[in-house]
């Protein structure tokens, strides 16, 4: 089944889901994480996505897993590179054997 919405971009659910609630700033949350306020920004800006290290850093300090880090940033880059890459002329050489 194809999603017609794209999945959040896991900086939004990192300021949404816990930046906001918790009433911590971006400059306060980088301090937690040991990077730089940058780094933040532009994840929860959508700029720029969540690595392993990230996930590990976010899952530390959010009380998650890395995998629900990572599995958002997954579907998210998927779902976009879904949207635009054409596939149409690529075969399956794995069957026609």
């Amino acid at each position: 089944m194809k999603r017609e919405m794209p999945p959040l971009h896991p900086g939004e659910i990192l300021k949404e889901m816990y930046l906001e609630p918790l009433s911590i700033g971006v400059t306060a949350f980088s301090a937690v994480l040991g990077v730089g306020r940058r780094t933040i920004s532009l994840i929860i800006n959508g700029h720029s996505g969540v690595s392993a290290e990230m996930a590990l850093r976010l899952s530390k300090a959010l009380n998650t897993t890395p995998e629900l880090w990572l599995n958002m940033q997954r579907d998210f880059d998927l779902w976009h590179a879904g949207k635009k890459i054409e596939l149409k002329g690529i075969r399956d050489i794995v069957s026609a054997a």
